[in-house]
């Protein structure tokens, strides 16, 4: 069972992924979306998100792409969670329900459950991430996908 929306999955592979290949050059959208099966324009809100939260920076231009927009070793991966959540939905008005079951016993467990994992996020870093993808060679060569697209 998978505790985290498939949109925060996601950012976090995004921003893994231009971790290990945004050098020398910006990962593009499309390249990104491309390793990972998805429609360029489905991950670009994502991506925007994370431009938004200064985990990732835009670079214009046709050469542009995505890049850190800090040291991989100062971005955690509950911040990276919690922007990808922050922009997916809002929830204010459903917190209140007519059950008391769900309202003073279910959503406060959840609740409780949600601090923990975030905090157990909170200490793994993108670093720790691109260091345990290139220890299980889960990553391909940055060179074999190239997009020379114009």
């Amino acid at each position: 069972m998978i505790l985290l929306s498939r949109r925060a999955v996601l950012a976090i592979a995004a921003v893994v992924d231009i971790a290990l290949h945004a050098r020398p050059s910006p990962v593009a959208a499309k390249t990104l979306a491309g390793r990972h099966q998805l429609p360029p324009r489905h991950l670009e809100t994502l991506l925007q998100a994370l431009v938004h939260a200064n985990i990732l920076k835009g670079v214009r231009g046709p050469r542009g792409g995505y890049e850190l927009a800090r040291e991989r070793r100062r971005i955690s991966v509950g911040e990276i969670v919690r922007a990808a959540m922050s922009e997916s939905f809002d929830d204010q008005g459903e917190d209140r329900t007519a059950s008391p079951l769900v309202d003073k016993v279910i959503v406060p467990l959840i609740a409780d459950a949600s601090k923990e994992l975030l905090a157990i996020l909170d200490r793994s870093t993108v670093e720790d991430l691109c260091r345990q993808a290139e220890t299980a060679a889960a990553v391909s060569d940055a060179k074999a996908t190239i997009d020379f697209t114009i």
